[in-house]
């Protein structure tokens, strides 16, 4: 167990290659209630969520979600978060624990400016539960009336879950197909007792490791490593999460210029070629000039190689690109590679 955020996480149960290779082969078990969620509600919701999302809000259906940025004026990240449409003015955005606070404050000035709607911290609300994995479906089907299958990627409904009314979010951070389920906190810990009962050993919990572990394989970025207010979003190579059609938002006229001069630098992955692990941190050069730095990095239990992601020059970018590594002190070989590493098999 490790504090963070105020709270108090699990790193491991049975170990960070177990739990990672449960998820990938049958599913895990995540608690993720350390999660944020900021709701925005009344008239002016929509015109609110369109000034502060990087994403097109209004392309949403109720039941629907979608990623985004929450980004300064600059296009860099505040954070990352998921938008969800509740109904056809009131919207959940869920952020990052460490961030919950800093979103809230920034949320609250921008919407004041945007229309009319109110912003509420609903984080003491919810508790949230992450089943991901191949068997993730059927072992949460057993617990629920709700016709899981009818639940596309990025859309929720809701229902009941061991006999607690819940939010259930066909969403993940794992690279694996799985739920997110939303339910109030004197409901979690049955909730949790009984997907670890019905998975019957096909489920179990999984700490901090193995997401980490997990989303790196599926290149999935982790704010305070892979993006900040350093990094834009075209630099992070998410120009999929940017409305570009939909109007003004914060961040828009510095990304638009961007695209239109050029990025100098962006992120890539890549796999060692020489034993070594390159971390967080460790400073990545080419023909022995420091050029960039690694923002993630491990060995994964899955593809059973080291690999990472880290930002470099655009001219350094093209698969089969060889960089080196500082490991130690070591200039250790490493190449670029395609982005996502590991891509899960669809059923």
């Amino acid at each position: 167990m490790v504090p963070y955020a105020g709270w108090e996480m699990p790193v491991e149960y049975s170990g960070i290659t177990d739990e990672h290779m449960a998820v990938r082969t049958r599913a895990g078990l995540f608690d993720v209630s350390h999660m944020g969620e900021i709701e925005i509600a009344g008239k002016g919701a929509l015109e609110a969520v369109q000034r502060i999302s990087s994403n097109d809000a209004s392309a949403l259906k109720i039941g629907q979600a979608q990623y985004a940025g929450l980004l300064t004026p600059d296009g860099t990240f505040i954070d990352d978060m998921l938008v969800y449409r509740m109904a056809p003015s009131h919207f959940m955005l869920v952020v990052n624990a460490a961030n919950t606070a800093k979103d809230y404050a920034w949320i609250s000035e921008q919407v004041k400016l945007a229309g009319e709607a109110a912003v509420v911290d609903s984080s003491s609300r919810y508790a949230l539960i992450a089943i991901q994995g191949p068997a993730a479906r059927d072992v949460l089907q057993q617990l629920t009336a709700v016709n899981l299958s009818d639940i596309r990627r990025y859309w929720f409904s809701y229902g009941e879950v061991a006999n607690a009314r819940v939010t259930i979010s066909r969403t993940g951070y794992t690279g694996e197909d799985g739920y997110e389920i939303f339910v109030p906190p004197n409901m979690a810990d049955r909730v949790w007792q009984s997907l670890i009962q019905a998975g019957q050993g096909e489920v179990i919990p999984c700490g901090l490791g193995a997401r980490d572990t997990l989303r790196l394989e599926a290149a999935m970025r982790l704010y305070g490593n892979d993006i900040d207010e350093t990094t834009t979003a075209l630099e992070a190579g998410l120009a999929w999460t940017i409305g570009w059609k939909k109007g003004d938002f914060i961040g828009r006229e510095r990304l638009v210029e961007q695209k239109e001069r050029g990025i100098a630098r962006t992120l890539v992955g890549f796999e060692m070629l020489e034993r070594g692990i390159a971390r967080q941190g460790y400073i990545v050069t080419s023909g022995g000039d420091a050029v960039g730095k690694v923002t993630s990095g491990t060995q994964t239990p899955f593809l059973k190689k080291a690999v990472g992601m880290a930002y470099v020059p655009v001219s350094l970018s093209a698969l089969g690109t060889q960089i080196d590594i500082d490991i130690r002190g070591r200039a250790t070989k490493a190449q670029v590679i395609e982005l996502p590493f590991y891509k899960r098999q669809t059923r």
